[in-house]
């Protein structure tokens, strides 16, 4: 007797049938998404003609909202929304080709979430250090950047925030996105032979149980981005072969540098995740779910810090983010770094900032934003 479950998933048409079929809705999406595109044109015409940003993250947000909503199955959602991504990409190039910065080589964390975040039909241009990404942008060699924030494990970007402190006022945060990170060893050795270790000192912290168990004694030397560790462990093994020289960094780098995968996902917290800042020249249009990201000087006076975070709780304000840095003005003071739920043309932001400026040396508004809502 047949099997009632095989008669009832047995194909009602042919492989060759099914495959036609398939070659005709593909001939129908090529032509629709060509269709699209002509739009697109003429949208990238009006944005030319009346100075509207190319990029418009609430914009962004909306159509991967609407198109997630229309979407039945089986397609995951997480297939729309890159297919959807990687349309507006190709519609920026349309529009207007636009040049985006990150913390290289390529093969970076950032060059991952630059790539997840614009897709690839933009030009990125990969710079030595967050710094060069902030003065690119401020010279308007690039239309935007991208720079790690926050992690989720190890904290606040040290290079991230000084930058704010020296460019802060030339550039604003334009969107924040979040990437779920993943750290792998990579080495052109034998894993027992590994005694460097390069990476970022952010990537160690997130890494620090797992290397403190494995890799107790090894050396952990700092470099610029995980991608130049990377082609730094290489390049060391090629000079002196049984060197022992490793580096963490993302599956991409390994591929391009060609660095053998050693251990995958060594991150202490398997939900890993990094935000970043889009940053520009250009202010954010309001989106109805933003945020606010401040930078404060408090006055030299005992409950100042006090004073400024009560003006928050007080306006009902929820800030998400708190970090601080030296000032690099005074020895002993230091530059606060918020972020708050809100839109700094809304009422209550503009007159908790107001009542700021009285317990502070010092106000910078940063940007407003919309509020990240997926981990790409």
């Amino acid at each position: 007797m047949a099997d009632a479950h095989s008669e009832s998933t047995k194909p009602t048409l042919s492989l060759d049938d099914l495959r036609e079929r398939i070659d005709q809705l593909d001939s129908k999406l090529v032509e629709l998404l060509n269709d699209r595109a002509k739009l697109v044109v003429e949208v990238g015409k009006y944005k030319r003609g009346t100075g509207v940003p190319i990029y418009a993250p609430h914009r962004e947000q909306a159509v991967l909202q609407k198109v997630l909503d229309a979407s039945r199955g089986p397609l995951p959602a997480s297939a729309i929304e890159a297919i959807w991504r990687e349309l507006m990409s190709g519609s920026f190039a349309l529009e207007l080709p636009l040049r985006i910065g990150y913390l290289g080589p390529a093969g970076s964390f950032s060059h991952q979430a630059a790539s997840k975040q614009f897709g690839s039909s933009v030009s990125f241009e990969d710079l030595r250090d967050i710094r060069a990404v902030f003065n690119e942008v401020a010279r308007g060699h690039c239309n935007y950047g991208l720079v790690p924030i926050e992690n989720s494990i190890g904290g606040g970007i040290v290079e991230t925030l000084d930058a704010f402190l020296d460019v802060g006022r030339e550039i604003e945060i334009y969107a924040e996105v979040q990437i779920a990170i993943h750290h792998n060893l990579l080495a052109n050795c034998e894993p027992k032979d590994v005694k460097r270790i390069h990476s970022k000192p952010e990537v160690f912290a997130q890494c620090r149980h797992w290397l403190g168990a494995q890799y107790p004694g090894a050396e952990l030397i700092a470099a610029a981005s995980s991608a130049r560790a990377v082609q730094t462990a290489k390049a060391e093994e090629m000079l002196e072969p049984g060197r022992g020289s490793a580096a963490i960094g993302s599956h991409l780098a390994g591929q391009l540098y060609g660095v053998n995968l050693l251990f995958e996902t060594i991150e202490d917290d398997p939900n890993n995740i990094t935000r970043f800042f889009v940053i520009s020249k250009e202010a954010a249009q309001p989106s109805g779910d933003d945020k606010t990201s401040m930078m404060f000087t408090t006055q030299d006076k005992p409950g100042a810090l006090v004073e400024v975070l009560q003006v928050y709780e007080r306006a009902g304000i929820n800030l998400t983010h708190i970090d601080k840095r030296p000032s690099g003005r005074e020895n002993w003071t230091y530059t606060f770094f918020v972020d708050a739920v809100g839109h700094r043309e809304e009422k209550k932001i503009i007159d908790a900032i107001t009542e700021i400026k009285t317990h502070c040396k010092d106000v910078t508004v940063l940007g407003s934003y919309p509020r990240s809502k997926r981990i790409l």
